[in-house]
């Protein structure tokens, strides 16, 4: 007999699967701490550690794990992206990745209008594949750029424009799948093959036509249908969002007994997806996009029922709540205007002409009943508020006030007529829970999606959360809807399936996984016989850890109260990092896209960080191997921190664990640090001790340059040996302002200080004297402080925080008096000036002595005493960085300036990572726009990040992640064109890759100006 699969094995016992998987030629199989950490949880509340994960290469490898864990009763979970809400794509046994191999378009049909697709495929990649023949796979859910076929095909994705194109299950024509028992079945289209199955010629075509109505599992299944018609059709398929338990009313006779459809939305409980062969639809050329505003949200799905008959192919609603929140995380102009009110639908036609979908919104506005009314015919203004709607869960992950907002009950639904009264009666039950949360949806479908406010850190938390998800289920029962609109049951609804359905119901189900698995292998707890909705609760592990418990705790981590557990779980596991967003000027995460794995994404560190911080790690999680290699090839880039809809910011995480690991370093109790922390993370502390002495610039550059010595600088410094190592410049920036003739007198603006950072000062000055000639031009008197500042950016990425406290507090002394005179403070190199907008406060409110002090209440030497030194720190802090501006901040609010003429000037630029994070580039690019110059902006990440790319390990994936956008732009421009680059590792990655100089914005204004 064998063991329950739903059993934890030994040992003793896993060391046999993982022994008999290998012997199966199942060729990377990964059961590291590492592995099991990134895959223990998905976008849901839960954490379910594997046993082990597997990539398969082929469909072959798929078939092999499930024989295995049959034998060995180990249960088998198969995933693609991992962006399930409801924790469909996690399990304690074997989990199968398909996204990192099978993610193959195998067929575009065009005549027949079809698509063969391995189930890794993204959907991204299969609308590019299309795009060419006038086609597109209709669903689109919001998480399109990373969301998988197999996984859409899992849980019946549907998206905003299902009300158009239909759900997953109705654009699905044939799978390949492979069932508990072993049965391979071709259901649907006859091309639903995977390729070794369509290239066997093994069986005879009369088998392969034959082999479904062959199938002992399928007679059985004709059989149950027969026998359970009553209720296969009054309890099943009662309105389209019905997605709970299974959608076995396909099965019925008068819908062709259709298994391949049937199947859709089983969450791998009945089957593996190996293939699917998919309806593609051609698009109406035209899109326009009518918003409706309405006193609440409640009023404006009162509306909907209205709207329908105009056939729109989307009708999404938004709240006022998550307006506001994407106002506060991204500045009002990433919202464009809105109609009046605090509820709002957006209704998007298509047609054949513009003017006549101008027409149709004019009709449908007529019977909206809205206050307000605007018709979007741009498509980029349509795109960033589509934004919004793309963002919703991330973006709901946090309160107005802050709060973590979790994904318990996210997106039941109700017939569409019933949508508005059930969310007057939902948002009463939220009150009488006393939670929030803020809601949006697919109100066409009647679908409704937001995340509350467990309070899952509290005593308690999780009985909270299950009284409410009962109360919620029997609320939306009562509503005649479905526990789950989109996202399938998974472990957040499969107990409440009973609210729902008649035990007749849930025993058909029953029966049914039966027969495709009778010994509970595929994704066990889900469904049928599952886990209790508050059992594996991540969240409710994720206790405190702020400096009371961590008196170690170097950041302030502001944005979450100084807890660092807060701060870590703020990534809910929605997977936009996963995506490729660098045609639209993303940047988030250039690591994982040169490398692929799971481990290099930003949600892959985080789900490691989090099992730091929750003890799932041991003890002493900080020193993990786990930890090292998750947070290895992070950048330390910042995208992640404006990109990620949560705000996750795993440079900030990433300095916090180096300081927790190393310490102070090996003479203050702390641990032995990479060479290249001595030697990069510490550069200006020894570009100053050179620049110093006479002489040693000429002498240290001979030696930089000495072929002989190369390889023992390199290695000393943990430099990679194919980098080159930049030479001082013969005057430093400063030498060279000290010793200037005296300015001009004229000064209409009045005083500007030029924050001299150490990159600019000893080998970039040339940046420096630029900005000077235009600074000037513009009417400012330049200054510079009276002794050489650092922002401590290099001590802070190699986490040596404790001394880039030390750093920041020395600069903003010294810059505080001039910014208290009204003078601003301008930056040229884009990571110092991020610094000083908000790094520099974090760290004033951290760790250290001035941290203990603030923590207890005594001295803390030269900081002052406890709290009120803190707090005091903080404020001068935050005063630098309301006067700290980009040079394009300060020159485009000059009066009067207006750029230099830049007509005929064709540039490309990349934004510095920190640039486009934390200041943000669109202010340099309506200058030059204003200029008159064609600018190509790109998005993603330069590949250098600083120390990154030139430390020994790290050369190939910073040579990736530059081929992803940077050096193809290069490769197409000609050789006059200027390369933008404002960074110093930028412009330092072009030359060392193309030979190339990179020129800062300073050099092409003062260029035109005549000042160079």
């Amino acid at each position: 007999m064998r063991p329950s699969p739903k059993s934890r094995p030994s040992s003793e016992a896993a060391a046999g699967l993982l022994a008999a998987l290998r012997r199966a030629d199942v060729t990377d199989v990964d059961a590291s701490d590492l592995a099991r950490s990134l895959y223990a949880s998905d976008a849901s509340l839960y954490r379910i550690a594997p046993l082990a994960v597997v990539t398969p290469r082929h469909t072959d490898e798929i078939a092999a794990v499930r024989e295995v864990c049959a034998e060995h009763g180990v249960p088998v979970t198969m995933r693609g992206a991992g962006t399930s809400i409801a924790g469909n794509a996690i399990g304690p046994g074997v989990v199968i990745d398909a996204s990192r191999h099978l993610n193959h378009v195998l067929e575009i049909d065009p005549e027949a209008g079809t698509a063969l697709v391995e189930p890794g495929v993204v959907l991204a990649d299969l609308q590019r594949a299309a795009a060419p023949h006038g086609l597109r796979f209709g669903p689109d859910p919001s998480t399109h750029n990373r969301a998988t076929l197999g996984g859409m095909i899992g849980n019946n994705a549907c998206g905003s424009r299902a009300l158009g194109y239909g759900r997953t299950s109705d654009n699905v024509l044939g799978l390949d799948v492979l069932t508990g028992t072993g049965e391979r079945l071709r259901l649907g289209s006859s091309e639903a093959r995977s390729p070794e199955a369509r290239s066997s010629e093994a069986r005879s075509s009369e088998v392969r036509s034959s082999e479904a109505t062959a199938s002992p599992l399928l007679t059985a299944l004709r059989r149950t249908v027969t026998e359970e018609l009553a209720v296969l059709r009054t309890e099943l398929g009662r309105f389209p969002r019905q997605v709970s338990g299974y959608a076995l009313e396909h099965l019925l006779p008068e819908r062709g007994f259709d298994v391949a459809r049937a199947l859709v939305g089983s969450e791998g409980t009945l089957a593996l997806t190996l293939a699917a062969r998919l309806r593609l639809v051609r698009d109406a050329p035209h899109r326009v996009l009518t918003v409706l505003g309405y006193p609440t949200m409640a009023d404006a799905a009162d509306a909907v029922p209205a709207l329908l008959k105009h056939t729109p192919v989307a009708c999404e609603g938004l709240d006022a709540r998550i307006v506001r929140t994407v106002i506060a995380r991204r500045g009002r102009a990433a919202v464009p205007a809105l109609p009046r009110g605090e509820g709002w639908l957006l209704v998007e036609l298509v047609g054949e002409t513009v003017p006549y979908l101008v027409d149709a919104a004019a009709r449908l506005v007529r019977d909206a009943g809205a206050l307000d009314s605007r018709t979007v015919t741009d498509p980029a203004e349509a795109a960033a508020l589509w934004r919004i709607r793309e963002d919703g869960a991330g973006l709901a992950a946090r309160t107005p006030d802050g709060a973590p907002a979790h994904a318990g009950w996210e997106d039941a639904a109700v017939p569409p007529e019933q949508l508005g009264p059930y969310l007057r009666e939902f948002e009463a039950l939220l009150d009488d829970h006393h939670l929030t949360g803020v809601p949006y949806g697919h109100f066409g479908d009647g679908c409704l999606h937001l995340r509350i406010d467990f309070p899952l850190d509290a005593p308690g938390g999780t009985k909270a959360m299950r009284d409410f998800l009962f109360a919620a289920a029997r609320l939306v029962a009562r509503h005649g809807g479905s526990l789950s609109g989109e996202h399938g049951d998974g472990r957040a609804r499969g107990e409440l399936l009973p609210l729902m359905y008649s035990p007749a119901a849930l025993a058909l189900f029953a029966r049914v996984k039966a027969l495709f698995d009778p010994d509970d292998l595929l994704n066990p707890g889900v469904i049928v016989r599952p886990d209790p909705v508050d059992h594996a609760v991540r969240a409710a592990a994720a206790r405190p850890l702020t400096r009371r418990e961590l008196p170690t705790l170097a950041l302030a981590h502001h944005a979450d109260r100084g807890d660092l557990s807060r701060a870590v779980h703020r990534c809910t596991g929605v997977g936009k990092c996963r995506a490729d967003t660098t045609a639209t000027g993303g940047v988030m995460c250039p690591s994982y896209l040169a490398t692929r794995e799971e481990k290099d994404s930003t949600r892959g560190r985080a789900r490691v960080l989090q099992d730091v911080v929750t003890g799932a790690l041991g003890p002493d999680g900080w020193r993990s191997p786990a930890l090292h290699q998750a947070l290895d090839l992070c950048l330390a880039c910042k995208g992640c921190s404006s990109d990620c809809p949560t705000g996750t910011d795993m440079a900030t995480y990433k300095a916090e664990a180096l300081h927790q690991k190393y310490g102070r370093g090996p003479l203050l109790g702390g641990r032995l640090r990479p060479r290249s922390h001595y030697a990069l993370g510490r550069l200006p502390l020894w570009t100053r001790l050179t620049t110093r002495i006479p002489g040693a610039t000429r002498a240290a550059n001979a030696v930089l340059r000495s072929r002989l010595l190369h390889p023992l600088l390199t290695w000393g410094a943990g430099v990679d040996a194919r980098r080159s190592l930049p030479a001082f410049a013969s005057m430093t920036f400063r030498h060279w302002f000290a010793d200037r003739p005296v300015p001009p007198a004229e000064a209409p603006h009045g005083d500007v200080v030029l924050f001299v950072d150490t990159f600019t000062d000893a080998f970039a000055p040339d940046t420096g004297r630029a900005a000077v000639a235009v600074l000037e031009a513009a009417g400012y008197r330049v200054r510079v402080t009276e002794r050489p500042v650092c922002c401590g950016l290099t001590w802070i990425t190699t986490g040596q925080l404790d001394a880039a406290r030390r750093r920041v507090r020395a600069t903003v002394r010294a810059l505080l008096p001039y910014v208290r005179a009204g003078i601003p403070v301008v930056g040229l190199e884009p990571s110092c000036t991020a610094v000083l907008r908000s790094d520099a406060a974090e760290l004033l409110g951290g760790g250290g002595a001035y941290g203990a002090a603030a923590g207890s209440g005594e001295a803390a030497g030269e900081s002052g005493s406890g709290e009120a030194a803190a707090a005091r720190e903080v404020a001068a802090a935050g005063e630098v960085a309301a006067a700290t501006r980009t040079l394009a901040e300060l020159l485009t609010a000059t009066p009067d300036w207006s750029p230099p003429d830049l007509t005929g000037t064709k540039a490309v630029a990349q934004p510095h990572c920190h640039h486009h994070a934390v200041l943000g580039w669109d202010t340099d690019a309506a200058l030059l726009a204003a200029a008159g110059a064609e600018v190509e902006r790109l998005g993603g990440c330069c590949g250098l990040a600083g120390n990154f790319g030139v430390e020994r390990g790290h050369h190939d994936v910073s040579v990736a992640v530059a081929e992803h956008a940077l050096l193809p732009a290069v490769r197409r421009s000609a050789p006059d064109t200027p390369l933008l680059a404002d960074g110093f590792s930028c412009r330092t990655q072009l030359t060392d890759l193309t030979g190339r100089r990179g020129t800062h914005l300073a050099e092409l204004l003062a260029r035109a100006l005549g000042e160079e």
